[in-house]
């Protein structure tokens, strides 16, 4: 059934305002969806982490316990009886879900001291199912606290399990796993999974058009962060006086720079130009599923199991590294975004192939951007805190500059980017450009030495 605003009450037909379900008064034009039509989010938030919802695994039907009236137990008895209702509807709200059964499997082959090469095999699947969640949480979550403050807390935990990760790699000093896997995230947004949509959605749509603004603004941002980069790495290849002292100082001013601007993206996103992010999309919002105190605890609970498994992973990277003679740069680079990045690029490429590119671009782009000026740079400063309070040995920390192999990799793709989405439209073709693109860094970072840490000089 094609999409019909509802007709106000005096009858004229406009979309005047009307009453939703909680009876508050709305301005938006409400949809007539068939039962067939899968629905999906209004991402007015390309940095939010965008989550595919089906009719059939989050039910909507009028008069039960998790309905769009909100008809949920209030005494403390009945939200206690209510708990098995609240987690079937979490362990059957996505397929991916069947993954779960990895996370007893990757503890108990830790705590047995199996091979390496099982315990990171089963931990990294089971992160796979957890990051979906993790995000199905936050979107809960942010549905109960309006509009600005979930998109900041959407934009806040759009990539925690990269950055849970990273902190853990950081602790246990594996800074090269730490530096490859923040690029590697980028790139695999960037690249793979902005290639896949651009060749999913090109196939089945001839040309696709998005929003050229915020796209570029998203993009400009990524520079700027390359830039980050760029200036470390030619500080330190064009001078031998340069010390691991002034390479810190460059790293943590740099970084508090990149976190201002983050936020400052924020302000311009949320606040002052939210006319570049909104949806045209006549489409019925979605209504939480859940109690505010359950999703809640889901989020702190799910973060806890992330950051076991994340533990394991992590723990037998060298024992995986050794027996497949892989170097820690292609594990970190190519391998361990995967892990937090596999259902958000079914997501990505799903909405694409509905034609939906501004939802599409904003989880790709969105979340590279977000992991350039807000993960990496948090990481420098956390890495900072760990030598101060001796978590970490001084020389052996996080800091900005990367080998020059990265750095160019991270410039090259940035560019090419910045120029495919300069007109506003895509097609297959560039998608097998930029999917290209990724395909030729995996096989050089695969053939790339390994190399036990960066120099603090270029000499």
């Amino acid at each position: 059934m094609a999409d019909q605003p509802i007709k106000s009450a005096n009858g004229n037909g406009t979309t005047d305002p009307h009453t939703d379900f909680n009876g508050a008064s709305s301005s938006r034009p409400v949809s007539l969806r068939s039962n067939n039509e899968p629905l999906s989010p209004v991402n007015t938030h390309p940095s939010r982490r965008v989550t595919i919802r089906s009719e059939r695994s989050l039910p909507r039907k009028t008069g039960t316990l998790l309905d769009g009236e909100h008809r949920e137990p209030q005494t403390i008895g009945s939200q206690i009886a209510a708990i098995p209702s609240y987690l079937k509807l979490v362990l059957f709200a996505t397929k991916i879900n069947v993954l779960l059964v990895f996370i007893p499997l990757g503890i108990i082959a830790d705590l047995l001291h199996w091979s390496e090469v099982t315990i990171f095999i089963l931990n990294f699947i089971a992160i796979i199912p957890l990051a979906k969640l993790l995000g199905y949480a936050t979107e809960e979550i942010a549905l109960r606290l309006g509009e600005n403050l979930g998109a900041l807390l959407n934009a806040s935990f759009g990539n925690a399990v990269e950055l849970i990760m990273a902190i853990i790699a950081l602790q246990k000093g594996e800074i090269e796993v730490v530096k490859a896997s923040v690029l590697g995230s980028v790139l695999s947004n960037l690249l793979l999974v902005l290639g896949f949509c651009f060749v999913c959605g090109g196939i089945k749509f001839k040309a696709q058009t998005f929003n050229q603004t915020a796209a570029q603004t998203s993009a400009s941002l990524l520079a700027l962060s390359c830039l980050s980069l760029l200036i470390p790495a030619a500080f330190s290849a064009t001078s031998s006086l340069v010390t691991e002292a002034d390479l810190d100082h460059l790293s943590y001013g740099t970084a508090i720079v990149l976190l201002a601007v983050y936020i400052l993206y924020l302000f311009f996103q949320l606040k002052t130009h939210t006319h570049l992010y909104s949806s045209n999309s006549t489409e019925e919002e979605e209504e939480p599923q859940l109690p505010l105190w359950f999703g809640i605890l889901l989020l702190l609970g799910i973060t806890a199991i992330v950051a076991v498994c994340a533990e394991f992973l992590v723990g037998s990277i060298g024992g995986l590294a050794e027996s497949w003679g892989l170097s820690r740069t292609f594990i970190g680079l190519i391998l361990l975004p995967i892990v937090g990045n596999a259902a958000e690029h079914v997501t990505a490429v799903t909405v694409a192939m509905k034609n939906k590119m501004d939802l599409a671009i904003g989880v790709a782009i969105g979340s590279s951007m977000q992991i350039a000026l807000f993960v990496t740079p948090l990481l420098v400063i956390l890495g900072w805190i760990f030598v101060a309070t001796g978590v970490l040995q001084a020389g052996h920390h996080m800091n900005l500059l990367f080998n020059t192999f990265e750095t160019c990799v991270m410039f090259v793709s940035v560019l090419i980017v910045n120029y495919l989405i300069q007109d506003g439209e895509s097609n297959w073709l560039e998608g097998v450009m930029l999917l290209s693109t990724y395909i030729i860094v995996a096989i050089a970072v695969y053939f790339y030495p390994e190399t036990q840490g960066i120099p603090p000089t270029g000499h």
